[in-house]
């Protein structure tokens, strides 16, 4: 299995596309070259020949006419047009082999379409000059092309032949950087959507106003945020602290603001300083942001979480 991409810079799009393409044939050779023949001959070609039929294995944006795009209207470059293609089978296969989880067909395309949304549409985005960067200032595509030669590279290589050598070698760098950022995208959401029957069947306490998770490194905000409006406080036991942590629940998405604050006086406070305002012997800090308390045992930072609900009780 031969898979084709332009010689000379690389980019984001056609290093995450040609390490999906390696990822589900990992016995395939890597031809960088801008040579048509060996273009043709090549069982994937990407982001180079001048065709977009998958079909064919053919997935360039750059010829005439092209005007592949999402539904959103973001156009595709070769990330899109892969992951496009083979996304859902990538995840499947990630979720399989470090996580050992078989995933079916709907929920492995659900994460697909959600990792381009989260990711590949920015690379397309940076490479189609829809956004310069696309997110942020210094974003994922802005890592990827650090891996090229610089004009010193080139310049000390002496040689054509030699810089191209450089050039592939970093090429490989960087698709095993975005070979962990894959993994980690598939580890993250196989492990969210494993932790949501959990949380939907922890224990609730307080009329329902308070809940009990085991394991405070699950990942519970979203359910909770979106499924259990009566819930204002969330009591987790950290297994590599050995604390019971009391956290708010978060009113919207990416924010710090809560449903409901801990209380004010509790604000910043550690150790002796906190046990003295709360009546917790054990009590261990409250952040100055009022979003995570803690205490050492079940007892101490369940009476908190009483506390608290009785300080949101009184400010009503």
């Amino acid at each position: 299995m031969i898979i084709a991409t332009h010689s000379g810079k690389f980019h984001a799009d056609d290093v995450w596309a040609v390490m999906v393409l390696n990822l589900l044939f990992p016995d395939s050779e890597l031809v960088r070259t801008r040579d048509p023949e060996r273009i043709a001959a090549a069982d994937f070609a990407v982001d180079v020949g001048g065709i977009w039929d998958p079909q064919a294995g053919r997935f360039d944006h750059h010829q005439k006419g092209f005007s592949g795009a999402r539904q959103s209207g973001v156009l595709y470059a070769s990330a899109g047009l892969v992951w496009r293609e083979y996304g859902a089978r990538c995840v499947a296969l990630l979720a399989q082999q470090h996580l050992q989880h078989t995933l079916t067909d709907k929920d492995a395309q659900d994460m697909a379409y959600a990792i381009d949304a989260d990711l590949v549409q920015y690379l397309d985005m940076s490479d189609t000059g829809t956004a310069r960067n696309a997110p942020g200032g210094y974003g994922l595509s802005a890592v990827v092309s650090g891996f090229n030669l610089t004009w010193l590279d080139e310049q000390r290589s002496g040689s054509v032949a030699s810089a191209e050598d450089m050039r592939q070698r970093q090429f490989s760098r960087a698709m095993e950087f975005m070979v962990d950022v894959l993994i980690n995208q598939v580890r993250y959401r196989v492990g969210s959507m494993l932790a949501a029957g959990q949380v939907r069947l922890a224990e609730r306490l307080e009329g329902g106003r308070l809940l009990y998770l085991g394991n405070a490194a699950l990942p519970w905000s979203s359910i909770v945020r979106k499924e259990m409006p009566e819930v204002l406080f969330v009591i987790s036991y950290s297994i590599t602290e050995n604390r019971y942590m009391l956290h708010t629940v978060p009113a919207a998405a990416e924010t710090f603001d809560a449903r409901c604050d801990l209380p004010a006086t509790w604000a910043g406070l550690q150790g002796a300083e906190l046990a003295a305002v709360t009546g917790v012997a054990d009590a261990v800090f409250c952040h100055n942001g009022r979003f995570i308390a803690a205490a050492l045992s079940y007892e101490g930072v369940l009476q908190m979480a009483r506390l608290a609900l009785e300080d949101a009780d009184s400010a009503e």
